[in-house]
């Protein structure tokens, strides 16, 4: 294997390129960013970035140094067009080929638009360091008034960056809870709490119906025919992944590229990491998976077979009106959720979700440390098959590294 590409210059792609050279790989590397930029640390961009804590030259997950040690031809604001496997060419924009003997396909995910987007000014997705950018600079041009369609962890975050700037934030959820499916009703209904102790207004069970303005937003018209007048639309309702440049590439695409438990598709001289990697009938869109993924893909990849399977145990965070929520595990409709640490109603708690006797998920709200000695004690049980006993504070843990920022990371989740 003389050449590797890695499509996609993101977290998932960067790391897959230090996971390449720290297994041994030493022959031509290459990295196709769609993106002007150097990789970058996103998880900061609806927070400390957006509200100004954090600049752009603290986001950058690589330093010189570190780029002379990966000793990779970048080619930066590339996009890739398609995907020729038979003849081992990827084909990029304006004509050009690449031939390479491997691919890590870590394209990511984009943000989703609303249905009948016009393209109004003032109307923003944060999925990108440029989206990021035109949102701040739109916070900071006279906006007062924010709507935010969405109640999913991209929006809560916004919409409490955004209340933290002093602007009179809304939040609209379509579902009658935001957060429900991925933390259950009983405690998504507690999460939810956090924005009314923010100052937001969340408005759940109605969606949007159309944007108002001619040139420029105005309003938000909901379905239930409320108009919401807005200065600034901030749209975070779900992101797609990035596969259309694959369409005929011969890859099984479904929500993503389908690989197995190894994130090895089809062809074992392709393997996917990160947001667009459907990995075992599974896509996360998590920090967590697009760092652990590309050491097991990277091992298969240069194997020329899958020799090791993911089996990290999902993790995610979120950081809204300065308190942390933390979740790792699988829940699943049924679970049963019990506090065993805090109590809600405090703000500050810790808890299991449990099935059948076993512990599913643990999910806590301001207790890093006790989230920590939790999270540590349920992936042993699910490596071992067996469920989470002794307690959820049993043994000693530290708080580790922060979670948004790799241990690799030069500046500063």
């Amino acid at each position: 294997m003389r050449t590797v590409t890695v499509v996609g210059a993101s977290l998932a792609g960067l790391y897959a390129a230090r996971e390449l050279r720290a297994q041994g790989f030493d022959g031509r590397l290459v990295i196709v960013g769609e993106e002007p930029h150097r990789p970058y640390d996103r998880p900061p961009l609806s927070k400390d970035f957006l509200s100004g804590r954090v600049e752009e030259a603290q986001l950058a997950l690589t330093d010189e140094q570190e780029e002379r040690e990966l000793a990779a031809e970048w080619l930066p604001a590339t996009r890739a067009r398609g995907l020729d496997v038979r003849g081992r060419t990827l084909l990029l924009e304006n004509g050009r080929t690449l031939v390479t003997d491997a691919v890590v396909i870590a394209t990511g995910a984009s943000a989703r638009r609303l249905p009948g987007d016009t393209g109004l000014a003032g109307v923003h997705t944060l999925r990108t360091l440029d989206d990021a950018r035109a949102l701040r600079d739109a916070l900071g041009a006279g906006t007062r008034r924010v709507v935010v369609v969405g109640g999913g962890f991209i929006g809560a975050e916004t919409a409490s960056s955004c209340a933290s700037l002093g602007h009179d934030v809304t939040v609209v959820e379509a579902a009658p809870l935001p957060l429900a499916p991925q933390l259950g009703p009983e405690m998504a209904a507690v999460c939810a709490g956090l924005h009314r102790r923010g100052g937001t207004e969340l408005i759940t069970g109605t969606g949007v119906a159309r944007l108002h303005g001619r040139a420029t937003v105005t309003g938000v018209e909901l379905t239930d025919g409320r108009v919401l007048p807005a200065d600034v639309v901030v749209v975070g309702i779900g992101a797609v992944p990035n596969t259309s440049w694959l369409a005929g590439s011969t890859l099984l695409l479904s929500d993503g590229v389908l690989c197995d438990d190894g994130c090895v598709t089809a062809l074992p001289q392709v393997v996917a990491v990160g947001d667009v990697a459907r990995v075992g009938g599974r896509r996360t869109e998590h920090w967590t998976s697009a760092t652990e993924q590309p050491a097991v893909a990277v091992r298969n990849l240069l194997a020329g077979r899958t020799v090791d399977t993911s089996r990290s145990l999902p993790y995610f965070w979120s950081d809204q009106y300065g308190a942390r929520i933390q979740f790792a595990g699988r829940r699943r409709e049924g679970d049963t959720v019990r506090v065993v640490e805090g109590a809600t109603e405090e703000g500050s708690f810790l808890c299991l979700y449990e099935r059948d006797g076993r512990t599913t998920g643990v999910l806590a709200v301001d207790r890093p440390r006790s989230f920590m000695r939790a999270r540590r004690k349920l992936a042993r049980a699910t490596e071992a098959g067996g469920p989470m006993s002794g307690g959820p504070m049993a043994g000693g843990a530290t708080d580790g590294p922060r979670p948004g920022r790799p241990a690799a990371a030069t500046a500063g989740p």
